[in-house]
């Protein structure tokens, strides 16, 4: 079995460098200086001409600079769409105050704050380019960051939208798995901006709401996994347990039907069969906040009971992320594989690189746009049906909102 795994490897790694796909950037993932730096490889491409086609980047963001934490943690905890907390006008407030310190400690030790936006905005240079190149007749395109708790927000961008003159608006979620905490929120954001102005959009929306199992996602996620093996002394790599990591959610969250654990499976599926299943693997669960039930196996937990039975070479996968910020730079690459791989005698742990710079990324974000451009469906069969046990009575109007987008 050993030299099987050793033979599946070669192989894999062979077909990686022998396609036609650019190979990714070296590794730049410990501060925000880095993506700035990575940056360069792409010249801005935004340029000053009337855009037919936007795209707006959803993702919830992170602070840039320590001053800009607690602004973030009290828009994350007064987001009811995110999270119900009991007199959550009070409460969240006072969550977010009593957080911040420590938060911003963590944010320290990583540079002094996420490198979200410089990686977004590379990766929409970077889509933007090949898709004007790939679909001619829907261009100028041009992207937009709109971030749920930090600045771009959802609502400036869309701003920023309708003042430049947009026609075609497509809101893609740069969460490849779909959760109402997370794209439901976004969504609920811009059905909101326009509600609340009781306002028709000047432009025609769609949504690109999930995209688990798109062949470039997967390939992306296989080549970081392969060139992390090879850096594990060739003697223990058949012994290397892969553990691909995902945000968890509450349970409570889970059994009101949220697609998101079954979207990530299927994601770890294919890149499982993408490497022809060299290694051994686990899905497990980071970021559990407070008392109540969370879906797990918690990742830290894992490790523990991994070391414990003598299996002591592990590679972590951020496969819910896309792009480096606080849960991978300090949750997995700190307080998982320093502090706690320290603390359970590990041989080796290591972490595969998140997408940021690839460049099959860039090409998986304008492949994804230009298949929906082209579909002309304003989303996915998915996003029409609620959770069964639904308790956001805004999730069945913003559903409503984009199924309806007329052609």
């Amino acid at each position: 079995m050993t030299t099987l795994g050793a033979v599946n490897r070669l192989f894999l790694l062979a077909k990686c460098s022998s396609s036609n796909i650019s190979p990714c950037i070296s590794r730049w993932q410990s501060t925000a200086a880095a993506a700035a730096f990575v940056r360069q490889t792409i010249p801005d491409v935004q340029e000053n001409r009337k855009p037919k086609t936007g795209i707006l980047m959803m993702n919830m963001g992170g602070p840039e600079k320590l001053d800009d934490v607690h602004d973030f943690l009290l828009r994350l905890f007064l987001d009811r769409d995110l999270m119900q907390l009991p007199v959550q006008d009070k409460l969240g407030p006072f969550i977010a105050k009593r957080r911040t310190p420590k938060i911003q400690e963590q944010y320290s030790r990583i540079g002094g704050g996420s490198p979200i936006k410089q990686w977004t905005t590379l990766q929409g240079e970077g889509m933007v380019k090949l898709l004007d190149e790939m679909c001619p007749e829907t261009a100028p395109h041009k992207f937009y960051i709109g971030f749920r708790y930090v600045h771009p927000l959802t609502e400036e961008a869309i701003e920023e939208m309708e003042r430049d003159g947009v026609e075609r608006a497509v809101a893609f979620t740069q969460y490849p798995q779909y959760s109402c905490s997370t794209t439901g929120s976004s969504l609920n954001a811009i059905y909101r901006y326009y509600s609340e102005r009781k306002d028709r959009p000047k432009m025609r929306w769609s949504v690109i709401d999930r995209w688990p199992t798109h062949p470039l996602l997967v390939e992306c996620f296989a080549q970081h996994i392969l060139n992390e093996l090879e850096k594990f002394p060739a003697e223990k790599r058949d012994d290397v347990v892969i553990l691909f990591s995902a945000h968890s959610l509450p349970m409570s969250v889970v059994n009101r039907g949220d697609p998101y654990p079954q979207e990530v499976g299927a994601t770890v599926q294919r890149v499982m069969e993408r490497l022809e299943h060299c290694n051994p693997y686990r899905l497990v669960w980071q970021s559990k906040v407070g008392p109540m039930p969370w879906l797990g196996p918690q990742t830290d937990e894992v490790i523990k009971g991994l070391c414990q039975r003598g299996k002591k070479n592990l590679l972590l996968v951020p496969i819910a992320f896309t792009s480096d910020h606080i849960e991978t730079l300090h949750e997995l690459d700190i307080e998982y594989s320093q502090v706690l791989g320290e603390e359970c005698g590990v041989e080796n742990i290591r972490r595969a690189e998140s997408l940021n710079g690839n460049p099959i990324f860039f090409k998986a974000l304008a492949d994804l746009v230009q298949a929906h451009l082209k579909s002309d469906e304003p989303c996915s069969r998915q996003l029409t049906l609620r959770c069964p046990m639904c308790v956001n009575p805004t999730c069945g109007k913003t559903k409503a909102f984009f199924a309806n987008q007329k052609h």
